[in-house]
Formats: structure tokens, sequence, C-alpha cells
């Protein structure tokens, strides 16, 4: 009873911690940083496991049988991306609120205008990606018909029209997104040094590009015909 009392000051504590950090300015940016490096993580493995779909249905469903052999592991995993998601929307909008009120109360005085296209559309890029990823999920996870493999459920879903093509504009707007996020993330960690700076530039602009390529082929390939074999 002891035992168990400690560990819940100890989590109240944690949490009160917690609470004061997400208040202050780098609070936040650690926040968004930390959670968009993880979310980038996931997505760079989620890259590698839909590039099976280019050698076929059946590398890409042996990929997917796969996952789902760890139903526990799936489940702790789906969970903790979701924390993680729901971390980095929450932050952003109080940065983005924030923001918004500080540039409104000296409009006048001291207007600032970021430099970047991405930069000032970073709550609207992420606004599509969010509501993509709900599609997303509800069309390959909570609204898959019983019994059909996620690979034919793939075929049908790309050789659809409008699906890809909401598909294509998403991960264009994640690599709007992340041609922003990802240079700010570097900066939040302090890799801000001039001896690195050539290299941020090409990262900020291949990172995006490479993500948009792999992904955005995919509804490409099965409209071009390039999926004959598939």
């Amino acid at each position: 009873m002891h035992l168990f009392k400690n560990r819940i000051l100890k989590m109240s504590c944690f949490i009160m911690w917690f609470v004061s950090f997400i208040k202050t300015s780098i609070g936040k940016k650690l926040v968004m940083a930390t959670s968009g490096f993880l979310l980038l993580s996931f997505l760079a493995i989620h890259a590698f496991g839909n590039a099976a779909i280019y050698m076929g249905s059946k590398y890409f469903q042996i990929y997917a049988d796969f996952l789902h052999g760890f139903p526990v592991l799936v489940l702790i995993f789906g969970v903790g991306l979701l924390v993680i998601f729901l971390a980095h929307v929450g932050v952003g909008l109080l940065l983005f609120f924030e923001k918004r009120k500080t540039a409104s109360r000296y409009e006048v005085q001291t207007r600032v205008v970021e430099n970047t296209f991405a930069s000032r559309t970073m709550p609207y890029t992420g606004a599509w990606v969010f509501i993509f990823l709900i599609i997303h999920v509800f069309a390959f996870n909570i609204g898959k018909p019983e019994g059909v493999h996620i690979s034919m459920l793939v075929q049908q879903y790309f050789s659809g029209f409008f699906y890809s093509l909401f598909y294509i504009v998403s991960f264009i707007a994640l690599a709007i997104h992340l041609n922003h996020g990802f240079w700010s993330m570097l900066q939040t960690f302090g890799l801000n040094h001039p001896r690195y700076n050539t290299l941020i530039s090409v990262l900020t602009i291949a990172v995006p590009v490479i993500f948009l390529v792999i992904f955005g082929g995919i509804p490409i390939y099965f409209m071009t015909g390039g999926a004959a074999g598939y």
C-alpha cells in the first residue's frame, strides 16, 4: 500500500512538472520537436514497409501479415503513436494561437512575416494531414471488410481516381509541412551550427521529397498501369 502511494505521488509530481514545463515556450518547442522526430521515425518505417507494394501483392501481404502477427505489440505501438500524435497536434495548436495572439498585439509596430511558404502554411497543411489520417485509418483499418486481404484493399482503393488524387494531394501537403517542420526540429535540438547549414538545407528538401516519391508514387503506380502484375 505504501509503495502504491509513493507511485501515485511520483506520478502526480511528474504531471505537475510536465504541466509547468509545457507552459514555457521552450517546453512547447521541445515537445513539438520530440514528437515530430518520433512521428518522422514512424513515417520512415511505414515508408519502408509500403515500398513492398512495388514488389507485388505477395510481398506486401507478407509484410502486413508479419506486423499483425504480434497483435499486442501492434496495439501498444498504436496507442503510443496516438498519444504522440495528439501531443504534437495539441501543442502545435497552442503555439499557433499564442503566435496569432502575439502577432495581432504587435501587428502595427513589429509585424513579423515568415519567409517561406511552408512556415506560413504549417497549421493548414497539418490540418489536411490530420483529416487524411482519419480517412486513411478508417479505410484500411477500422472500415476494412472482414476476410479481405490488405494487399487487395490497396489495389481497390488506388485503382480509384478520387482516393488516389486525395492521397497524392495529402502527401504533397505533408511534404510542405515537413519542409519547415524538419528544419524547425533541428533548430530546436540545437543543430544550427554554420558547419551543418548546407547539409540541413539539403535535408529539408530531400527528406520531404523522398517521402513524397515513395508514398505519392503508389497511386501513380496503380493508375498508370505499372501495377499490372501486382
